[in-house]
């Protein structure tokens, strides 16, 4: 098995979320981590056995680009005490012969961990590069946070969140 180290400054997560007055959109770059699979000459990935792969996001990094909604988020985060949002796989098993795994683990945010499971493409770029991609909705409430609330303003507790994650062999 190969050990893939995520490119922070290549790799990205959206986050979208909803509020009673306009969708609320973040992205960013920075994510950290690693992966551990090999990669067949004929472009297929073959994850590691038993699965190895971390990824970590510094809270500090998210931005809407509205000021306001950024302090209540990272307030409400405590980013102080949280800095990074953390995610650990466990478990990987393919998807009928085709690019997509289930893939399974555990995410920590806010000291919170809960167990996350969803499909995501692992593609082959180049011989040193593979793209990872996919996403997930979460509850923000299963992390122990209320959704903001600021004056008029709700946001819903349901969360969008996609990642592609670029990774080059060490």
């Amino acid at each position: 098995m190969a050990r893939y180290r995520i490119v922070p400054e290549r790799s990205r997560v959206w986050i979208d979320a909803r509020s009673s007055l306009h969708p609320i959109h973040t992205s960013t770059d920075g994510l950290e981590g690693f992966i551990e699979l090999d990669a067949t000459d004929g472009g297929e990935v073959v994850p590691a056995t038993p699965p190895a792969g971390a990824v970590s996001l510094p809270v500090s990094r998210l931005s809407s680009g509205n000021p306001l909604e950024d302090r209540e988020l990272r307030n409400r985060v405590d980013a102080t005490r949280f800095p990074t949002i953390d995610g650990t796989m466990t478990h990987v098993e393919r998807v009928d012969g085709t690019d997509r795994y289930l893939v399974g683990g555990d995410l920590v945010f806010r000291g919170v961990s809960q167990p996350c499971e969803d499909e995501l493409t692992f593609e082959v770029l180049d011989d040193r590069t593979v793209r990872i991609e996919g996403g997930s909705t979460f509850d923000i409430r299963e992390f122990g946070m209320q959704p903001p609330r600021i004056l008029m303003l709700r946001v819903h507790p349901d969360v969008a969140v996609r990642v592609e994650l670029i990774a080059e062999r060490e």
